[in-house]
């Protein structure tokens, strides 16, 4: 019996050193994995020098989202940095062939080439408001009969409008006719004074009627006549198109009221609205090239006569007065035009296709054509636009290539993946890599990375066991082993790791 219970024994102390081996193994396995996890990539510097070609934009250290440092270096987590190259930029997409031929992709290259200096914009034929007339009634009456009865005539300068009578009209030519007469009275007086007297009444009362706009040649018979008109009869100033008329035949009128407006065609005006980032070079005088929807294909030449001294609010542009001739009456207030306006001297600059920019309210984006089906859109700024084309202030150079169609797809592709990535990783701004020296102590206990983690993780469960209270097994521990109602043999070890013999079997 004796030697049973020896057996059993050193059986169960044979089991518990194989689990306890097992148990350190593991630890000391994951350790060393873990410290090949946290060891520093081989030198970037090195791996830089291999990829010479490629263009480094910045360095990081992947375990800090949107780290990012100008040169080699440490990292606030005391990591070797690592390049990033102008291939590996942020919303890069990749399109396999097939895709991009189903897509339609074409590219363009960023080349030189000769800028006009033109600005083009849009604009709006109109009323040259210099010759523009509202006609209105000087007296109160009634419109006795209309010569022109309806909108759009056509009259020349002279024609009658209308004829009106007026009380206060006919009162003025009684006074005129009454002054008339004593002037000839008057006129072979020995009193020169008397003479003068009926002279200076007569000119008084012709001067009523012309500032009541009687005509000179009403006037006229008048006195040729000596006789009281009932009507009086008001023209036409200049030659024109009726574009308003106010009174029908019948109608009461009273001081201030406007019976006609007529404007005068032969001139016109356009008013476009030109972008105040385009401003510079747009000058009076500067000859204007415009076209119109409705004559395709004909262009109409003028010149700009003045530049409004106010920018309108709501779309940031520049309204510029542009002048035409107009004898055929082709150009009609309200229609919409296309005008360039020559800005300025040929010059050389960067350009890129108009159709490959992607313009938006604080930034305009093209899609960069790397190659192999890689695609990332690119931050530019333009300048002014020419014959189809945008010049590049920035962000490209020559012989970069740029798509002009299915841009849209890719650039929304792109986004998409942008997005998911700031979901994933908070956005963090740029930091050099001495400010990142300087804070790195601040920010290693404040943004522990996930190695850190791991390694602390894997610590403390190795350290655990020595913690725990220590069993002793006759003369041998047994470190952090739960030993409680184990039964190996008929030998079960109580709450205080004893055994027991369990003689109940026997």
């Amino acid at each position: 019996m004796e030697t049973d219970y020896r057996k059993r024994f050193w059986l169960t102390v044979a089991v518990v050193a194989a689990l306890g081996g097992l148990w350190a193994a593991r630890g000391l396995f994951e350790n060393v994995s873990m410290k090949k996890m946290a060891a520093p990539p081989q030198s970037a510097i090195k791996g830089a020098a291999e990829n010479r070609e490629r263009k480094i934009l910045y360095w990081t250290d992947p375990m800090i989202p949107g780290y990012r440092a100008k040169g080699p270096g440490k990292s606030p987590m005391n990591m070797d940095l690592i390049p990033v190259y102008e291939s590996e930029v942020e919303g890069e997409v990749h399109i396999n062939p097939a895709t991009e031929q189903s897509m339609g992709v074409r590219t363009a290259p960023v080349e030189i080439r000769v800028l006009s200096g033109s600005v083009r914009a849009a604009g709006v034929v109109a009323y040259d408001e210099t010759r523009v007339a509202n006609i209105q009634s000087k007296t109160s009456g009634w419109i006795e009969h209309l010569y022109v009865n309806a909108t759009g005539e056509r009259v020349k300068k002279g024609d009658y409008l209308l004829e009106i009578y007026s009380p206060d009209l006919v009162a003025t030519e009684e006074e005129f006719l009454l002054a008339l007469r004593n002037r000839d009275a008057t006129k072979g007086s020995p009193a020169a004074e008397v003479a003068q007297r009926g002279g200076e009444m007569y000119e008084a009362a012709r001067k009523r009627l012309e500032y009541l706009d009687v005509p000179a040649h009403q006037i006229k018979d008048i006195e040729v006549n000596r006789k009281v008109f009932k009507t009086l009869h008001i023209h036409s100033p200049f030659n024109g198109v009726v574009v308003q008329k106010m009174v029908t035949e019948g109608m009461q009128v009273s001081p201030g009221m406007t019976l006609y407006t007529v404007a005068d065609l032969s001139k016109v005006w356009v008013l476009a609205e030109v972008y105040e980032y385009e401003l510079q070079g747009v000058h009076n005088g500067a000859r204007v090239k415009m076209t119109l929807e409705a004559y395709p294909g004909k262009t109409y030449t003028g010149a700009i006569t003045y530049i409004y001294p106010f920018l309108e609010k709501e779309t940031r542009t520049v309204k510029v007065r542009i002048e035409f001739e107009n004898p055929r009456g082709e150009l009609k207030p309200d229609m919409y035009a296309q005008v360039e306006i020559l800005a300025g001297k040929e010059r050389k600059g960067l350009s890129v296709p108009k159709e490959a920019v992607i313009r938006g309210g604080k930034r305009d984006m093209v899609i960069v054509a790397f190659g192999g089906g890689r695609y990332a859109p690119r931050q530019v700024k333009l300048g002014t636009e020419s014959e189809g084309y945008f010049e590049v202030l920035e962000g490209l150079k020559e012989g970069d290539k740029v798509v002009t169609s299915a841009q849209f797809l890719i650039d929304s592709e792109s986004s998409l993946k942008e997005a998911t990535q700031k979901m994933l990783t908070a956005d963090q701004p740029e930091v050099s890599a001495h400010d990142a020296a300087d804070g790195a102590e601040h920010k290693a206990s404040a943004v522990p990375d996930a190695r850190t983690k791991r390694k602390s993780a894997r610590a403390h469960e190795i350290a655990a066991p020595e913690k725990t209270d220590t069993k002793d097994m006759g003369g041998m521990k047994m470190d952090g082993m739960d030993m409680k109602d184990m039964d190996m043999g008929g030998m079960k070890m109580d709450d205080g790791g004893h055994q027991h013999h369990d003689h109940g079997s026997n």
